[in-house]
């Protein structure tokens, strides 16, 4: 297939700027492959498809308030600064994107906080908008990640025009967010409250944890027609002996393995055996699936409505199909599901 097999018109409106009030209250679209049906329900109905000995599979990495605003040294000029990932723990050096990023050069300095109580310097060039940070401060480490997070904003996606809430804190987070890392939310699990959670749990649902700390490059477009091409950002990954063990157990007794997020389904797919089961993995992975693909792990998948011409949207499409994907779009835009990161969800079994 082709990119521009993966274009569709999506109506701006339909282009979810808030969260729904309550976690698991938001739609739920199901579709059943082998039956082609397309049925509408509510998130925390999700629980009648799923008995005991199923597997839900979570990333449980942790978004941090990646967005700092800085003023550049002399000029004053306000310069937005994008933490990607650290480099050096005691160097304090950090991989970031600048914006505006022509201003910003090797040497220069950067200072925070209304008090100038951290500053940075500019010691490389990476990209056209990257660079490489120094920070310099004079605490321990611990006070160090304290002031960025005090300093830092939720990195709400772009298409989110307005200014992060102080909800955003929690509800661009999963419940279950453990490992911090991830500078965008593994969306799909947003829907899932304690509650529901739970009632699994009670159900005999099995629950494993993954950790892929989610990159910048998932929001970046595909911008070559042969899919192929295509060149992923690598994100750090690591699937413990407990997590390989729960799945394949599931694999064994030919239960739902069911993964949650796009993130899930890349993960579980970078670490399969010549026999079809799930290896420990601790590592980076740079995983692009479109269609046509085999899956060998999960069997089941929840993900959210994606943008024209995403990876995410290629991916569903090769799990569900991607005539039977094209028809539950343009169902979900008919009947005004909310897309992307706050949107509704898709259930795909």
């Amino acid at each position: 297939m082709k990119l521009s097999d993966f274009q569709f018109n999506l109506p701006n409106e339909l282009l979810a700027e808030h969260p729904a009030e309550n976690r698991d209250e938001s739609r739920l679209m199901v579709l059943n492959r082998s039956k082609k049906t397309i049925d509408h329900l509510t998130f925390k109905d999700l629980i009648q498809f799923f008995e005991e000995g199923d597997v839900m599979v979570l990333n449980n990495t942790k978004v941090f308030p990646a967005r700092l605003f800085g003023n550049k040294e002399k000029t004053g000029a306000r310069i937005e600064v994008f933490l990607l990932r650290e480099l050096n723990k005691e160097q304090r050096l950090w991989d970031v994107l600048v914006d505006p990023a022509r201003k910003i050069r090797i040497g220069n300095k950067l200072y925070f906080g209304d008090d100038d109580s951290l500053v940075a310097e500019v010691i490389d060039n990476t990209t056209s908008r990257g660079r490489t940070l120094r920070f310099l401060f004079d605490g321990v480490y611990s006070e160090f990640r304290n002031k960025l997070n005090e300093l830092g904003q939720t990195p709400l996606p772009k298409y989110i025009k307005r200014d992060p809430l102080p909800e955003d804190t929690e509800r661009y987070q999963t419940i279950y967010a453990k490992n911090e890392g991830a500078v965008a939310a593994p969306t799909a699990g947003l829907h899932f409250s304690k509650h529901l959670l739970k009632r699994l749990e009670i159900n005999g649902v099995d629950i494993a944890e993954i950790t892929l700390h989610v990159g910048l490059g998932t929001f970046n477009p595909v911008e070559v027609e042969d899919l192929s091409k295509h060149k992923m950002d690598s994100e750090e990954l690591i699937i413990d002996s407990e997590a390989s063990k729960i799945i394949n157990k599931a694999i064994f007794n030919k239960k739902k393995i069911c993964a949650v997020g796009t993130t899930v389904m890349r993960g579980l797919e970078s670490s399969v055996s010549s026999m079809g089961t799930l290896n420990p993995y601790m590592g980076w992975t740079h995983k692009f699936i479109f269609p046509p693909y085999d899956f060998s792990i999960a069997n089941c998948m929840i993900t959210n409505f994606h943008t024209p011409k995403s990876t995410l949207l290629m991916m569903a499409s090769a799990f569900a199909d991607p005539e039977f994907i094209k028809r539950a779009y343009q169902e979900a835009i008919k009947e005004k599901y909310n897309f992307y990161s706050y949107g509704d969800a898709m259930l795909i079994i």
